[in-house]
């Protein structure tokens, strides 16, 4: 009998956590020591013997959602008189939210918006939120785990992406073939499924290069670990909102409709 190999989120949590864990279910947090600073990683993880058929892979599906919600929200309850708030560590390797009939009864949308929520509230609270993509991260499920990060790390290598959905769907709903996909995400920058390309869009804070996300050695975990400080020291200096994704050089030029469209409406929203 073959051991299943493990996610890429489990790969990137026991590198970096550094801890022996002997958790199971779907979430994977763990508080450890990274530069001067004590911080908790969370990943979501397959799970095999997920109760919900839907929901066995590194997917954000029911139990996913309010088991990540809760492991933000007690770092949130235990740093509550802490001068000092904890960094808080995503580590995203997801392919889909869950979605299922069972799944839609039972309020999928209320689970994917419980971390988002509780991920919101550490970052407004104070705790430096950190995500890094180190595998795919789809449609809803990284809403829920890692888009409300302070800054966002991503690796530059095959598997990794960030889009509404696989490329195959994408190719079916557009009535293209996934080559003819490709060739217009090298125009339209938002259809790419390159990280290079996302990091055009000026969301990224960083797109680290050169690092094996399977098999990840010493060199490149030390490389991620110190790219995770610097943000981590970044988003201590600056704002806790969100609004450092429209100030880059890249969100500057490439988001400039958006960018205006948001100074319309603020502008009508304040108007006397």
């Amino acid at each position: 009998m073959t051991t299943p190999s493990l996610s890429r989120g489990q790969i990137w949590f026991d590198a970096l956590s550094a801890c022996q864990t002997n958790q199971s279910g779907p979430i994977r947090h763990a508080d450890a020591t990274l530069g001067d600073s004590k911080v908790r990683y969370l990943a979501v993880v397959p799970d095999p013997q997920n109760r919900f058929p839907r929901a066995t892979d590194n997917v954000m599906g029911l139990e996913q959602g309010w088991l990540l919600a809760r492991a933000v929200r007690e770092a949130i309850d235990a740093d509550r008189d802490a001068p000092v708030k904890r960094p808080l560590i995503a580590i995203i390797d997801l392919k889909s939210q869950a979605y299922g009939r069972r799944e839609e009864l039972l309020g999928i949308h209320l689970a994917c918006a419980a971390p988002v929520d509780a991920y919101a509230s550490a970052r407004l609270a104070g705790h430096p939120v950190i995500g890094l993509i180190v595998g795919p991260a789809m449609s809803g499920a990284y809403l829920a785990h890692g888009y409300q990060a302070n800054r966002i790390l991503a690796l530059d290598a095959p598997g990794i992406s960030v889009h509404a959905m696989g490329k195959e769907a994408a190719a079916r709903v557009t009535r293209r073939s996934v080559e003819g996909l490709d060739a217009l995400g090298d125009t339209v920058l938002p259809m790419s499924y390159k990280m290079s390309a996302y990091a055009k869009l000026g969301l990224l804070h960083e797109l680290i290069e050169g690092i094996d996300a399977d098999q990840p050695g010493a060199t490149g975990i030390e490389r991620v670990r110190r790219a995770l400080i610097a943000a981590i020291e970044d988003a201590r200096n600056g704002p806790n909102d969100l609004s450092n994704r429209l100030r880059s050089p890249d969100a500057q030029r490439m988001r400039a409709a958006s960018i205006e469209v948001r100074r319309r409406l603020a502008e009508q929203w304040n108007a006397p």
